[in-house]
């Protein structure tokens, strides 16, 4: 498990800082399985997570889900057959704070369990 699987998300504000670019660059040797990616101007991470058939794919998504609701941060979740992608932003912020990596990573470790 990395350092940042085992952190907790902070609160979250509209005047937080989002991730610099030097931030982005350090923070993504940690998670080299998912994407930054811009959608609407918006910075996001995202990754895709394959399975067997869609009832794993499901199980992981639902996963995705408590973890999510435990930290009230949340992703969009597309679940598909054989296929969850997920993706971090912070809304309130309108691109990548540090508890969207804090998530991704512990988004990883759901694979484990």
């Amino acid at each position: 498990m990395t350092a940042l699987a085992q952190q907790h998300c902070e609160a979250c504000r509209a005047d937080a800082p989002r991730v610099s670019d030097d931030e982005l660059a350090a923070l993504m040797k940690d998670l080299p399985d998912w994407t930054p990616l811009a959608r609407d101007g918006v910075l996001q991470l995202e990754r895709e997570y394959k399975f067997k058939n869609f009832k794993l794919a499901w199980a992981f998504a639902d996963k995705v889900a408590e973890l999510a609701e435990s930290e009230f941060h949340h992703p969009t979740i597309t679940l598909e057959w054989g296929k969850v992608t997920v993706t971090w932003w912070t809304h309130a912020i309108h691109g990548l704070h540090r508890n969207d990596f804090i998530m991704a990573a512990r988004t990883d470790t759901l694979l484990a369990g």
